[in-house]
């Protein structure tokens, strides 16, 4: 079974987390010993650590569903013919007197 890429979320969440909280550590406790850094430092690694993994993953994007067009069918207009239809007579209005 593959092991998954981390996302660019999971990296930078982690990358920073490791960062400051080592740097936020290191001025809090004071050391100066190579012990309490290391200590420092592997504190911080599992930090970064689980904030990357608890970044939530993105679901994988689904293909859009796949649409058919319906079958094109000839388009059949019904157009009267001048000559077939009946012609019109003038409109006469009578003179009111």
């Amino acid at each position: 079974m593959a092991m998954p890429r981390p996302t660019v979320a999971q990296l930078a969440y982690g990358s920073c987390t490791v960062v400051f909280s080592t740097f936020v550590m290191l001025l809090l406790s004071q050391t100066s010993s190579g012990v309490g850094i290391a200590l420092v430092v592997i504190a911080a690694l599992a930090l970064g650590l689980l904030v990357a993994m608890t970044v939530p993953l993105s679901e994988p994007a689904r293909p859009a569903p796949v649409t058919r067009p319906a079958p094109q069918e000839p388009v059949r207009a019904i157009v009267p013919s001048p000559a077939a239809a009946p012609a019109r007579e003038a409109v006469r209005e009578r003179a009111v007197s």
